[in-house]
């Protein structure tokens, strides 16, 4: 599996932002306001990401009080942390469309509501697609298993005259 690829991610929220956009242009004025609920979701997701991401790097490093983690735990959040990152590329390019088709009837009170939950939850998947690569890159194992593991601080040194 190849690691994720930021062009990746920039095409697919770019190409859906645009599909979108032309999608809603014409049928915004009978849809239903866009929900503001999929915010505090997609942080609570980036959050929960994030704190995986350290904790399990310092799980694969051997810092002092980790225990070692399983490869197939590895394994499985690597394929979260692909799943997380598409995922938001996919929910981020479509409140951006949104946001846009919302923009252009802006006179109207409802579509300013809609420009602004859809530039929140376009700036909160970015934040779950930042957590994402970040989780992946702590899935990954050191080059030189030896020089990445933690080492203890020498002991002081001992005065021998005392």
């Amino acid at each position: 599996m190849t690691p994720t690829r930021l062009r990746t991610l920039f095409l697919i929220a770019a190409v859906l932002a645009v599909a979108s956009w032309l999608l809603l242009k014409s049928v915004y004025g009978s849809l239903p306001s866009f929900p503001w609920t999929m915010v505090p979701a997609l942080l609570i997701a980036a959050g929960g990401e994030a704190i995986t991401a350290r904790g399990l790097r310092a799980r694969i490093l051997g810092r002092p009080g980790t225990k070692p983690v399983p490869p197939l735990q590895v394994a499985r959040m690597v394929a979260l942390a692909k799943a997380s990152s598409l995922a938001s590329a996919v929910l981020g390019g479509i409140a951006a469309g949104f946001a846009a088709a919302a923009g252009e009837a802006l006179p109207a009170r409802a579509a300013g509501h809609d420009v602004f939950t859809g530039s929140l939850t376009f700036g909160a998947s970015v934040l779950l697609a930042v957590a994402a690569l970040y989780l992946e890159h702590c899935c990954r194992v050191p080059d030189d298993p030896d020089a990445a593991r933690y080492q203890p601080p020498p002991p002081p040194p001992t005065d021998p005259f005392h």
